[in-house]
């Protein structure tokens, strides 16, 4: 499917994975090779080269140097998750989405958090604390420790402009993470941010990630009293 548009690494993982879904590349056949697709979808080979290790990651494909990349022959071997963007479930609701700092402090991590993310104690990090709304609603409130030493870009982008959710997804590729879910009591940062009451029952979601061996991020993202997960698998 040509592009009038430059496609993202997203977007050629996507029509990928649309490809290998609809049988346009069936089980064990050999897929076009990456400057073929490269030429069809304008971009870079390197674009499609990390589109493809995804899915090879992922247990869909299978490449082999000198060799080309195939469709496996037994599809989805392991479970993956891909981290959600809130702006785009906002959008894809329906909803306006909005976005608020509230606060951006550069320092030495904390001890229990340097320990979680596999840092030395005082590791210098960046905590952002940020508000995610719904058509001018509290959806989720996020406090997220960020590693430098990781994505030292992270230090001179606008977080006021630029929430680190839809940035780090966009930008930052991980290669293995940690995921808690459940809920929590509202302390009073949290009511304060999801205007709820101290004490209501919130659904949370706390991630850790990683690049090779060095961690990315610690966030935890505080939906709003309501807020219902839906997922596919």
């Amino acid at each position: 499917m040509p592009s009038e548009t430059s496609f993202g690494w997203q977007d050629a993982r996507d029509e990928a994975l649309r490809r290998i879904r609809a049988r346009d590349w069936p089980p064990g056949e050999l897929i076009p090779n990456e400057a073929d697709l490269a030429a069809e979808w304008g971009c870079a080979r390197a674009t499609v080269n990390r589109a493809l290790r995804d899915l090879a990651e992922a247990g869909l494909l299978e490449r082999r140097r000198k060799g080309g990349t195939r469709v496996v022959l037994t599809p989805l071997r392991k479970a993956t998750l891909e981290i959600p963007v809130i702006r785009q479930e906002v959008v894809a609701r329906g909803a306006t989405h909005g976005y608020a700092l509230i606060d951006r402090a550069p320092g030495p991590g904390p001890a229990e958090v340097c320990r979680r993310m596999g840092l030395a104690a005082g590791t210098g990090l960046l905590r952002v604390r940020a508000l995610h709304l719904s058509d001018g609603a509290p959806h989720v409130y996020e406090d997220r420790w960020l590693n430098p030493a990781a994505v030292p870009a992270v230090l001179d982008l606008d977080l006021a402009r630029v929430d680190a959710n839809s940035w780090l997804v966009q930008n930052v590729a991980f290669t293995r993470g940690d995921l808690a879910l459940g809920a929590v009591a509202a302390d009073a940062a949290i009511a304060d941010a999801l205007r709820c009451a101290p004490g209501s029952a919130v659904f949370a979601m706390e991630r850790i990630t990683w690049t090779a061996d060095q961690a990315i991020t610690l966030v935890t993202q505080h939906y709003a009293p309501g807020y219902r997960m839906k997922t596919s698998f």
